[in-house]
C-alpha cells in the first residue's frame, strides 16, 4: 500500500462519515485507504495497521468514547485528524474525548460529524509538505 490518508472508522455505522470524506478526497491528488478498526475490539490489527501504512495522515472517524484516534496517536508521530461522530449524546462526548488527549499525544479534531473538514485539512497538511 502506498496511500497518503488513511482514514480509519471504528465501526461501520461511520460510513456516513467516511462517505463524507471519500468525497472530498476523490477531488483531490492524494490516494487514500480505509479500514474499519475498532480500537476496543481489534486493537492489534489497529497496531499492526498503523505500523505498516504509508501514509502520512491520519483520519480517525469514532464516535462513544472515542479512544481511536488518541489510540493511534499514541502509536504515530504522524498527524492524526479526529472526527467526532453524533451519538448519544449528540457528539459531545466523542468531541470531547479528541478533543482532551493528554501531553504528548495530539490529536486535531474537526466538527462533529464534519468528515469532509477532516478530508480538507488532511489536504492542507499534504500540501505543505509538498510545496
Amino acid at each position: 500500500m502506498n496511500e497518503d490518508i488513511a482514514v480509519i472508522m471504528g465501526s461501520k455505522s461511520d460510513h456516513a462519515i467516511s462517505d463524507r470524506v471519500v468525497k472530498v478526497l476523490e477531488n483531490s491528488k492524494y490516494s487514500f485507504d480505509i479500514q474499519v478498526i475498532s480500537a476496543h475490539r481489534n486493537p492489534d490489527e489497529l497496531d499492526e495497521y498503523v505500523r505498516s501504512t504509508s501514509a502520512k495522515v491520519f483520519i480517525a472517524i469514532a464516535g462513544l468514547s472515542a479512544a481511536l484516534p488518541g489510540v493511534i496517536a499514541s502509536k504515530s508521530k504522524k498527524p492524526v485528524i479526529g472526527v467526532p461522530v453524533s451519538s448519544k449524546l449528540g457528539g459531545l462526548d466523542a468531541l470531547l474525548s479528541i478533543a482532551q488527549m493528554p501531553p504528548g499525544v495530539p490529536v486535531a479534531s474537526v466538527g462533529i460529524d464534519n468528515g469532509a473538514n477532516a478530508a480538507n485539512l488532511a489536504i492542507r497538511l499534504l500540501d505543505l509538505i509538498h510545496e
